[in-house]
This record gives structure tokens, C-alpha cells and sequence, in this order.
């Protein structure tokens, strides 16, 4: 019981604020909110007190502990606390019963009110149709235009159904309000003043204090934007037609009504005025008959509302046209007649091009020059087509020098000379004059040098006059939204208005505020949605973001929701939302196995007493009714017997009615597979026959499928065994890939099995071929230039190759075939025979002079070894050696071998290109 009656408390406390512990005089604890304030109650010496959310603290009861003795007198404090504890709970028990009464009986009235209102609202609105048909039963009524006056009026009847956009609530029947005269919407006073006098800020906030209040600066509507002046601003609380000041409230009226003729100019004005009673909303149209004639009074007058007398007859209009030839072939319409579209030949102003055009526009330009010659005689008129005299020669009279200081008498041959004067014109930057001579054309823009202030007047530099100073500083100055800077560079004080979005969500909690950053509230969700009963044939247009708060409005239709249970139809009853009621018509449903009428009443909704409900948490929960559920039950079953039959229809056997259903004879089903090879060894089954197949014993879907290779002979050549299971019919051709070499055996071909068993000898060679060349080398040595091939490479070498004569110095190309068959061979000529002969020479005197040079050698060899024998001395060996002279050949035989060889590379040149 404490551990609950502290749950309790713990909760409230959470509710009403967080609560702390502060020492205080008399051995007590006050307890103290967030703000630091002393809450009601108290724990003093004399025991616990009361605390908000009902808990006693830890330090109030050690501070009563230690206040008693600590003998016998524990105990019985124990017993008091959980005697207070349990009071306290039980008065905080009876508190929560009390009020969830209330609300249930708040509940309650609410609901039988809405009961009964549900008559007079049906008799309101057949009141508003009846008062506003009459509009309509005359010609031409327009049944549009009454619509949003009609809508007005029917939201000012319902509960609710209004709102101010500018807070989101409700407006109720006696709360002070004002309507806009734009777009009708109502709105709190208290809201439209503040928000009058927030925009009447917000707009003179920026100026200074000598400006403000001199100006009269308008306020928009939050809805339409329509703009009143200051002195527009609400005070006081008028009906909607403005005569009576704080209307009563009449239950009879519509709320905000004085109950007199509305008496308000129609718009557009057409000198009549309303007469229905004070009402929300715009005026409806005129109402009144007027006797008016057709746009283009041909037709005889007829009676019409004031609202539609403007007709059209739809005959031809017949007006004459600007052009003055033509009449209106329109038909009967309003204001001016459309310009003629008939098309002429018609002449330019000068009378130079004639070319078709609109009849509308007689006067036209060409683009010719006129070319007429001028009274001077000596220029021609320079106009573009135009219409008069072309006037006097440009050129003729007094004319002034290009500065204009001097004036000359000159005919119109010759030009205008200069003065000679300075120019003196002031330049671009307005403050320096042009120091050249009288000259032609504009004026050299300012070079002088300035000391130039930046725009923001924060910098100065010296620069030329004619360039512009604009320094690096942003400006720090917030915008007018004073939320974001400025932060252009250079910026002279006019900060340009914010243009970021302002992004607030607005107080319907849905969208966001689409305008530019702003000061100030956001302006009212102008979205509205449709609150729509369960059907969707009654609805209800509100503002955005109440639609959440808004009850769906009361349809008068019939549910049309389709019967819950098997019946075609169920008891009328009106919309809803819910569930439907439970039907209580008798069964007679047909039953699925046997096909007789269940006798029993409905029990596709029976209520069934709920099992396995929710446990109560504590004491302190309300011990509810027993709950029911709504569930379908099924029909009782049937005991009549019928013949059956098995499921592989082997026998037939009488069962019950109820108990009706395939069975299984235990026999072996025995039917022909697909294979058409094997019978189906399953036990008696299910076969699901179909309607195409005339065959009694054949398997059907639920049959075993035989799982067995197939075990047919293949075609000859076929290494492959089938890849189907068992089947019937022949095999497919086997689709399997053969590895092949190619006929040059370096490439492996993937061939499928049945092209090559089914191809004759050319066939195979073709699916054997790499289709690349052959990588085969000839006789000759060169590779075959054939294709992939079977068997030898032709000799049939065609390639070029390079024949010589016997000393190498003579060379031709000829095919590599002629030159293997020596059809072909280059004998040397006589220069070659001479080169041969040459060359001979020099070998055998090179040979000889090295045979002298190796005798002389290995004479000297001899001779020193002999000394090295006699034995001298290493010192005396030099000078008893013999000196051995070199021959000049020895010296310069290694100079005269390059030298020899350019000569006779030379003399072999200049014989060639001497024969050639």
C-alpha cells in the first residue's frame, strides 16, 4: 500500500514541478518548488504533513524518529505513518473517482445534446436551402454565386465551425468580433486590434523621430492583404451590417446579428440593396427583376434579375467597323466591336509598296528611305517612309562649331569648321571641364586625380576622377527584417530589403511561413481544409490546423458501408463512424459442404465474452464490466449422409453430412506417369482432372513425377547421355559443347554436339577451322598465308624476298616461288669481277707483310732467349740486343687500312651510278 501510495505521489509531483528539500526552524522541512517558494504544506514537529503529489519525504520521517524514544515508541510511529499514508490515499482515490464521473458525464450531456440538436440542424438547413432557392426560380439564376454567401452563413450556425486565423480558435457566439470587407473572414477582436497595431509598428518602426506618426501608413488584413488605414483600426464591436453596436445575443439569430435587413450596396453597385437579414459573409446577388434588352438592342426586352441583365441575343451583331466598309459579323456581344479582320491591298504612306494587310490598319511604313531631293538641291530627304513634306535641308541656315561657342554662315556643302577655342564642356564627372580644342565627337573621359571618398564614407583614396572608389568593408547594419547584416560591400547606408525566406512555422503547426524574412508575426496559414464525415458526402471547410480540433459534421445520408456478415443488405441506419451494428437477421446461409439452409440466427458477429483481460494495476483502478468481442461462429454441422467417393475414385462409400470430404481408399493409385513409361506407386490421392484430356487412367499434378534417367539410345556419334529426366517422345538434340582443336592445333573451339555428328566431311573441316592464319612454316621458310586448313600448306609462296649476286654488291626482289625453282639467279658484272680483283691484291699483300712481320718476330724471340741461356746479366741485355728496325708498313699499317677501304668504297659508288 506505501509502495503505491508513493507512485501516486511521485507522479503528481512530477506534474506540479519538481520539489526540493530545504532545513528549516523547528526541526522541519519546507518544501520548495523550482521558484523557490514555500508550496502548502509542511513537515513539522509535530508529525508529517501534507505534500503535493502526497508523499511523505525520507528526512520528515527521520526527523520524527529522532524526536521519539528509541524504545518502545518506534513501533507505534511505524503504525501512524501507514495510517496517515492510507488516509491520504483514499481521499486522493475518492478526488480521481469524483472527476472521471465528471468527465464521464460531461461526455454523456454532450452526446444526447448533439442527439437532439440533430432535428433542428436538418430543419436549419432545409431553412438556408429554401431561403436562398428563391434566388434561382427566375431566368438566368445563377446558383454559383450563392454559394460562398450560403457557406458563410452555415458556419456562423454550426458549433465550432469558425475560426480566427490569427489565434486558431474558435469564435464563439458571445465573444466581440470583426469582419474584414474584403474577404468576409471573421476574426477575435482582442486579435485584429493587436494584430493592426503589430503591422502599424512594424511599418514606422524604420523611420526617425520627427517622421513618426506624421504619416498614415496602412495595415493588411491577415487573410486578403486588403489594406485599412489607421484610423480603420477596430475599437468597437458592430454587427456585420454595421448598424447596432455590440449585438446582443439571440439564439434565434445568427450569431453576431442584429436581425434587421442587411440594407448593404450590392457589388458591383446597381442601385439596389440587400434584404436579407444582418448575415456574415458577402451580399448575394441582386435579387431584383429589371426589363433590359440584348447587348445590341435587337431583341425585344425581358424580365431579368438585376444581377444577370446583361444578355446576348446571338444574332450577328451588324455594327459598322472602324474601317468604315465592313460590319460586325459577331455575334451579339458586349462593349466595342473587335477591329475588322478582313485583309486589302493597301499602300504605304509614300506610295512606294503595295502589299496585303489588315483592313483595321489602313496606315502602314515600309522600310525604304524617302530619297526625295531637299529645296537645297544638293541632299536627298534621309526619312524612313513618312507622311508630308520632307521640309528644309538639316544643313541650311547659321550652324555652331562642336563646342557651340561660335556661330558660322555657311551653304550646306560645307562643313562646319572648329573655333579653334578651347571645348570647355563639362566632362561625365560633372565637376572638371574638357581642356582640348573645339574638336568633333564626345569629350576623353576625366584623368585628373582626386582624393575620392569610398561610398560607405569610411575610406578615402586619390584616384582618377572618372573611376568609381568602392573600399572591401561589409556592412554590419541588420536589414529590415533586424535579423540578419547586411553585408554588402561598400553600402551607403540604404541597406537593401532581406531576401532570405523567413521559414517560421506558421500556428497551424503544418506549413511553414512562405514570405520574405520579416519583422513581426507571420501572417495566417491561408491553406483550409475539408473535414469530411465518414462517407465523404458531408464536409466541413476550415482553416488549416483545425482540423485536428474540429468534430466531423453530422451526415444526413445513409450508411452505405457494405454488410459485414454473408447478408446482401443490413438494417438502414445513417452515416457513421465505426463499426456497424451486429445484424440479427436468420442465417439461411448455404452450407459450403452439403448445400442445406443453416436455421440459426446471424452469428457472423456474435458477442463473445473476452478471456485473458488486462489485470489492474493497483487499488486505485476501477474495477471494469466483463468485455465482449464481436467474432464469427460457425454454422452447426450437418448429419445427413451422402454418398462419397475416394479420392482416386476406386470406391464409393456413404459418410455423414458434416464429415463430407475426400478420403483415401489405402489402394495404389496406378495411373500412367508422363513419362508414359512408369505408373504412379503413391497411395490413393487427390487427382485433378483436366478438362482437355479424354484419358481416365492418366496422372494428374498431384501423381508422383518419375524421377528416373531417361534411358533411350542416343544418336550415333553422341557420347552425351540425355540430360531430361524420364520422358516421353524422342530425345532434344544434344546441345552440349564438344572441345575440338583446330586444323593448326593452337586454338580450342567449343562446337555443339549435334553439328558435328550431323555434318558431312566439308562441314566439319568448316566448324574445325580457327579462322585465323596458318601458323605453318613453308619450305621456304616463311609462314603459309592461308587460312586454318586441314592436310599440307601449298607451296605457293608469293612473298617478296632479296636475291643477290655472288659478291653481295647486286640485290633484286623477286617472288620467294621463282626464286626456289631457280627460274631466276644475278650473275656478277664486270665492276664486281674488277672489285674482286682489287680485293684479291690487297689480301695477298696483306698476308705477305704479316708472313715478313711474323718471321721477323720470332726471330727476335730466338735470338733473346738464346741470351736469356748464356747467362748475362739483366743489366748488359739491352745493349748486347739487337736493334730491330721497323719496316714502314709495320708503322703504318694500321693508318693505311681505313684509308685503303674508303678508296674502294668510293670507286664502287662512282661505277655504279656511272653504269646506271
Amino acid at each position: 500500500m506505501e509502495a503505491s501510495w508513493r507512485q501516486v505521489a511521485s507522479g503528481r509531483g512530477r506534474a506540479r514541478g519538481r520539489a526540493t528539500a530545504a532545513p528549516s526552524s523547528g526541526n522541519g522541512v519546507h518544501l520548495r518548488g523550482a521558484g523557490g517558494g514555500r508550496e502548502k504544506g509542511s513537515v513539522g514537529a509535530a508529525g508529517l504533513g501534507p505534500i503535493p503529489g502526497g508523499a511523505a519525504t525520507p528526512a520528515a520521517a527521520g526527523s520524527s524518529a529522532r524526536r521519539s524514544p528509541a524504545g518502545s515508541e518506534a513501533p507505534q510511529t511505524s503504525a501512524a505513518s501507514e495510517l496517515m499514508s492510507q488516509k491520504k490515499f483514499e481521499e486522493i482515490k475518492k478526488a480521481n473517482q469524483a472527476a472521471a464521473k465528471k468527465l464521464v458525464e460531461e461526455h454523456l450531456n454532450s452526446s444526447s445534446e448533439e442527439e437532439g440538436d440533430e432535428d433542428f440542424e436538418g430543419k436549419r438547413g432545409k431553412i438556408v436551402a429554401n431561403t436562398f432557392i428563391t434566388y434561382t426560380t427566375q431566368t438566368d439564376g445563377d446558383v454559383r454565386e450563392l454559394e460562398r454567401t450560403k457557406q458563410y452563413v452555415n458556419e456562423a450556425f454550426q458549433a465550432g465551425a469558425m475560426t480566427c486565423l490569427i489565434c486558431i480558435a474558435s469564435v464563439k457566439r458571445n465573444q466581440a468580433v470583426w469582419s474584414c470587407s474584403g474577404c468576409f473572414c471573421i476574426f477575435h477582436m482582442p486579435c485584429i486590434q493587436k494584430w493592426a497595431k503589430d503591422s502599424q509598428f512594424l511599418v514606422s518602426s524604420p523611420l526617425t523621430d520627427d517622421d513618426f506618426g506624421k504619416r498614415d501608413y496602412p495595415w493588411p488584413c491577415p487573410k486578403c492583404r486588403f489594406e485599412y488605414k489607421r484610423s480603420d483600426i477596430p475599437s468597437r464591436y458592430y454587427c456585420y451590417c454595421g448598424k447596432v453596436e455590440d449585438p446582443p445575443l439571440d439564439p434565434w439569430l445568427v450569431p453576431h446579428s442584429c436581425g434587421q435587413v442587411c440594407e448593404r450596396d450590392f457589388k458591383p453597385p446597381c442601385g439596389h440593396k440587400c434584404l436579407l437579414l444582418c448575415h456574415p459573409g458577402p451580399c448575394p446577388p441582386c435579387p431584383k427583376m429589371v426589363t433590359t434588352t440584348c447587348y445590341c438592342k435587337k431583341a425585344k426586352p425581358i424580365p431579368r434579375r438585376c444581377s444577370a441583365k446583361e444578355w446576348s441575343c446571338h444574332l450577328p451583331c451588324g455594327r459598322k467597323l472602324l474601317c468604315g466598309q465592313h460590319k460586325c459579323e459577331n455575334p451579339c456581344h458586349a462593349g466595342s466591336c473587335p477591329p475588322c479582320p478582313r485583309v486589302s491591298r493597301q499602300k504605304c504612306v509614300c506610295g512606294k509598296q503595295v502589299a496585303e494587310r489588315s483592313c483595321a490598319s489602313p496606315l502602314w511604313h515600309c522600310d525604304q528611305v524617302c530619297g526625295k531631293t531637299l529645296p537645297c538641291g544638293n541632299h536627298t530627304c534621309e526619312q524612313v517612309c513618312h507622311v508630308g513634306a520632307c521640309g528644309e535641308c538639316p544643313r541650311s541656315g547659321k550652324r555652331f562649331c562642336p563646342c557651340q561657342k561660335s556661330k558660322f554662315s555657311l551653304p550646306c556643302t560645307e562643313d562646319v569648321p572648329t573655333c579653334g577655342d578651347s571645348c570647355d564642356k563639362v566632362l561625365e564627372c560633372g565637376i572638371h571641364r574638357c581642356s582640348q580644342r573645339c574638336h568633333r565627337g564626345p569629350c576623353e573621359t576625366c584623368r585628373q586625380e582626386v582624393e575620392k571618398h569610398c561610398r560607405c564614407g569610411k575610406h578615402t583614396k586619390r584616384m582618377p576622377c572618372h573611376k568609381p572608389y568602392l573600399c572591401e568593408t561589409k556592412c554590419v547594419k541588420l536589414r529590415d527584417c533586424q535579423k540578419h547584416q547586411c553585408r554588402r560591400k561598400c553600402c551607403p547606408g540604404n541597406c537593401p530589403p532581406c531576401d532570405q525566406n523567413c521559414g517560421r512555422t506558421l500556428g497551424c503547426r503544418n506549413h511553414k511561413c512562405p514570405s520574405v524574412c520579416h519583422r513581426g508575426s507571420c501572417y495566417p496559414c491561408p491553406e483550409t481544409v475539408d473535414v469530411k464525415c465518414n462517407c465523404g458526402n458531408t464536409k466541413v471547410t476550415v482553416p488549416c490546423g483545425r482540423e485536428r480540433t474540429t468534430r466531423p459534421p453530422k451526415c444526413k445520408e445513409q450508411c452505405s458501408r457494405p454488410p459485414t456478415c454473408h447478408h446482401t443488405t443490413q438494417e438502414k441506419h445513417r452515416c457513421h463512424f465505426g463499426s456497424c451494428p451486429p445484424c440479427h437477421q436468420p442465417c439461411r446461409k448455404v452450407l459450403e459442404k452439403c448445400g442445406h439452409l443453416c436455421p440459426a440466427p446471424c452469428h457472423d458477429q456474435a458477442l463473445i465474452k473476452q478471456t485473458g483481460r488486462h489485470q489492474p494495476s493497483g487499488p486505485w483502478e476501477q474495477p471494469s464490466e466483463p468485455a465482449f468481442i464481436q467474432t464469427a461462429l460457425p454454422c452447426p454441422p450437418c448429419q445427413v449422409p451422402i454418398p462419397m467417393e475416394c479420392l482416386g475414385k476406386h470406391e464409393v462409400s456413404p459418410l455423414p453430412c458434416h464429415t463430407v470430404g475426400p478420403y483415401s481408399c489405402r489402394r495404389v493409385c496406378g495411373r500412367t506417369l508422363d513419362c508414359q513409361n512408369h505408373t504412379c506407386m503413391k497411395e490413393c490421392h487427390k487427382v485433378t482432372e483436366i478438362d482437355s484430356c479424354t484419358d481416365k487412367n492418366k496422372a494428374g499434378p498431384e501423381c508422383l513425377q518419375c524421377e528416373e534417367g531417361c534411358s533411350k539410345s542416343r544418336p550415333p556419334g553422341c557420347p552425351h547421355p540425355c540430360v531430361l529426366p524420364c520422358h516421353p517422345g524422342e530425345c532434344p538434340p544434344c546441345v552440349q559443347m564438344l572441345r575440338v582443336k583446330c586444323h593448326c592445333k593452337i586454338t580450342s573451339l567449343y562446337v555443339e554436339c549435334r553439328k558435328i555428328t550431323t555434318a558431312d566431311v566439308n562441314e566439319k573441316n568448316l566448324l574445325s577451322c580457327c579462322k585465323n592464319q596458318c601458323p605453318k612454316e613453308l619450305p621456304c621458310g616463311h609462314r603459309c598465308k592461308e587460312m586454318c586448313h586441314p592436310g599440307e600448306c601449298p607451296f605457293n609462296c608469293n612473298q617478296k624476298v632479296k636475291l643477290r649476286c655472288p659478291c653481295k654488291r647486286i640485290k633484286k626482289e623477286l617472288q620467294c616461288n621463282k626464286v626456289r625453282e631457280n627460274q631466276i639467279s644475278i650473275e656478277c658484272d664486270i665492276t664486281c669481277k674488277e672489285m674482286k680483283r682489287k680485293a684479291s691484291e690487297i689480301k695477298e699483300a696483306e698476308a705477305k707483310a704479316a708472313l715478313e712481320e711474323e718471321k721477323r718476330r720470332q726471330q727476335a724471340e730466338l735470338e733473346a732467349f738464346e741470351n736469356r741461356l748464356k747467362g748475362r746479366r739483366k743489366k748488359n741485355r739491352k745493349r748486347d740486343e739487337v736493334a730491330v728496325e721497323l719496316t714502314l708498313w709495320q708503322k703504318y699499317k694500321y693508318y693505311l687500312f681505313p684509308v685503303c677501304a674508303v678508296v674502294v668504297l668510293v670507286f664502287a659508288w662512282y661505277i655504279a651510278h656511272g653504269v646506271d
